[in-house]
Formats: C-alpha cells, sequence, structure tokens
C-alpha cells in the first residue's frame, strides 16, 4: 500500500472524501431526475434565484411552481436549510462498504456483500439494479445470477456509487482498489456497470497520490478495459478538455455521442463526472457545482465528484459552506449505523487504509 504525507494528513484526506461525498450528494439531491433537470433547466433554476457561479448548496426556488419538480427531500437539502445530511442511497452503500471491510477484511466474498445486504439494509431503500440483484438474493439466486436474472439496469450507476470505500482504503493503490469494486460490483452488474465501479475506485484512490486530477483519471483508465465505451467515453471528455472547449460545449457533444443511454447509465454520468473534475481544475467548490450543473444523475455524481475532490483537498480546506451545515452527522437506512459522526466513520476507515488488512 503507498500513501501519501503523514498519518494526520491521510487521516485530513480521507475525512474529506466522507466531506466532499456527502455534501455532493446534499448539492445534487433536490435536482436529481435527469429527464425533467436538464443542464439548461438547472441553469435557469440558479439564475432565478441569482446563484451562478453556484459556490454553496442550493438556493430554495425564486418560483414557487419550480418547487413541484425537485425531490421531495429538497427542504433539508437547500441552503439555509441543511441540520445534518439526509439519507441517500449514496452515502448508505459508502456505510455499507465499510462495514463489510470492517466485518470480512480486503479477503471479503461477493456472496459475503449479499449477506450483509439481507441483513442491513431494507430493500425498499434499494433501486434498479441492487433492488434486482436483493430480490434475487432473497430468491436464493447466487453470483453471478443476481446480476443478470430479470435485471435490466446492469450497466446503470449503481455500481459506481458503492465504489469510494474500495478507494479510500487503498490510497495510492489503484489496482487494489478496483480489485476490491469488481468483486462488489458482479454481484448486480456486468459489463460497464462494473467497469465503472472499478474505474471510480481507482480514481479515489490514485487521488491520493497523483499530481494533479487528470493524472488521477489516467490511472483509472488503466484498470478497465481499454476498448470499452466507458473508457473511450472518458478519453473523448480528456480529450475536448485539452482543446480548451468549453465545459458547455464538451457535455454537449459527448451528449449526442451517448444519446439513448438514459439518466443513470454508468457511461454518460461518467463523462459528467470526468468534465467536473477536468474542469473543475481541483478546485473543491468549483468541481461540485459543475458536477452537479452537469445533469442526469446528479446526487450521484456530486457524490463522487465530492470524495475525489475531498481526498484531494483534505477537510480543513474544505470551504465551510458545505462542511458546517453537516453538523458531523449522518443520517442512514444501514441498521445500526443512524446518527453516526462523519468524523468517526473517517477515523474507522483510517484504521482500515492503514492495517490494509
Amino acid at each position: 500500500m503507498s500513501t501519501q504525507g503523514t498519518a494526520p494528513d491521510l487521516a485530513d484526506r480521507l475525512h474529506g472524501g466522507w466531506l466532499g461525498r456527502i455534501a455532493g450528494n446534499m448539492l445534487g439531491k433536490p435536482v436529481e431526475q435527469g429527464e425533467v433537470w436538464t443542464r439548461d433547466r438547472i441553469d435557469r433554476y440558479l439564475r432565478r434565484a441569482a446563484a451562478l457561479p453556484l459556490t454553496d448548496y442550493l438556493p430554495e426556488p425564486a418560483d414557487p411552481a419550480e418547487a413541484a419538480a425537485l425531490r421531495p427531500e429538497w427542504r433539508c437539502c437547500v441552503r439555509g436549510r441543511i441540520d445534518g445530511s439526509c439519507r441517500d442511497d449514496d452515502v448508505d452503500y459508502a456505510i455499507l462498504g465499510l462495514h463489510l471491510l470492517e466485518t470480512h477484511g480486503f479477503g471479503f466474498s461477493t456472496e459475503q456483500v449479499g449477506d450483509l445486504w439481507l441483513l442491513r439494509l431494507p430493500y425498499l431503500q434499494t433501486f434498479t439494479a441492487e433492488r434486482a440483484a436483493y430480490r434475487n438474493l432473497a430468491n436464493g439466486l447466487k453470483p453471478p445470477l443476481t446480476a443478470t436474472y430479470d435485471n435490466p439496469y446492469q450497466e446503470w450507476i449503481g455500481a459506481l456509487i458503492r465504489a469510494d470505500v474500495f478507494g479510500w482504503t487503498c490510497p495510492g493503490d489503484p489496482v487494489r482498489a478496483a480489485g476490491l469494486a469488481r468483486r462488489d460490483a458482479v454481484l448486480s452488474h456486468t459489463g460497464n456497470g462494473v467497469y465503472g465501479a472499478m474505474w471510480a475506485a481507482a480514481l479515489i484512490a490514485a487521488s491520493f497520490t497523483a499530481p494533479t486530477v487528470r493524472d488521477a483519471l489516467e490511472a483509472a483508465l488503466a484498470v478497465v478495459p481499454a476498448g470499452s465505451r466507458l473508457a473511450r467515453t472518458v478519453r473523448r471528455v480528456a480529450s475536448l478538455y485539452e482543446t480548451r472547449l468549453p465545459w458547455e460545449q464538451t457535455l454537449a457533444t459527448v451528449a449526442e455521442e451517448t444519446a439513448g443511454l438514459g439518466w443513470i447509465h454508468t457511461v454518460p454520468n461518467a463523462a459528467v463526472l470526468t468534465a467536473g473534475l477536468l474542469y473543475g481544475e481541483d478546485d473543491f467548490t468549483r468541481t461540485l457545482a459543475l458536477t452537479v450543473r452537469g445533469g442526469l444523475d446528479t446526487d450521484s455524481n456530486g457524490a463522487t465528484a465530492g470524495s475525489v475532490a475531498g481526498v484531494r483537498t483534505g477537510a480543513r480546506a474544505i470551504p465551510a459552506q458545505w462542511r458546517e451545515p453537516l453538523r458531523d452527522t449522518v443520517r442512514s437506512a444501514v441498521f445500526g449505523f443512524d446518527g453516526v459522526r462523519i468524523s468517526a466513520l473517517a477515523e474507522r476507515t483510517l484504521r482500515l487504509a492503514t492495517t490494509g488488512s
């Protein structure tokens, strides 16, 4: 295992990863419905509320009619109303992954992932591929059938959002992180769904030691098949960024090229996430803002972007407007974890990252 800096530096980066994931998730949650909240509509909302450039959580809607289109939880996720984090599957799976490693160690099996879901995660708090896999588990199927039987969501974003903890606990070791994420992902996903999880875990692991976020993205690409649609799309975004094409035009170009996949598919969301990270240029606030303004699965993309940015920034350097409203508190549907402290989750993650077993 390779780590960067002293133990307090690693502790601060891991705390930053947790804070960033939760803050990014909260930022994107009110507008999490990609066919409704397009990039243009999100920016119109922000303009009406005089909130561009976006430097804080979403404002309350300036037009009351807009409130009806927001997610029902919006009142707990907009600036001035946040009092600790909202419950969300993007955070539940990070907690469950931490519990998995604490319970079974880094040698866990895919079957043990499924057993832990059945023990700790309520069925109605699972969605798309995870719900299909959960149902298959409850009916007695074993991996890899849990991912393939009656599951039309096999390449959607669910496995990617479960990958953070594998990156956090393998700082500087993207290959190991990707291997752990793959073992988790195949419970519910195939193809680009699995590659997305491997890529995200590797990206987070590489973010601890990579000189730039561009270097972290390159390291993450190395763990997935170069000919996969995921890898080709990430490279496409990076190449457009390097031509100095504006962020909006890059996203418009890639949206045309991935049209038809749907707003929860891994590939177009990886494009939005990649653009947010590159054009965010290692600025925490800009990275979160651009990623969520990119649309599609806004809370999931915001969470992963926040995780990467938080690792690179460290908790102490995350601006107060993102940190303080979270009150160091997590709401979670994972049995036994509701109300846990964010700082306590970071300390537990540090123990795993430093022991490596």
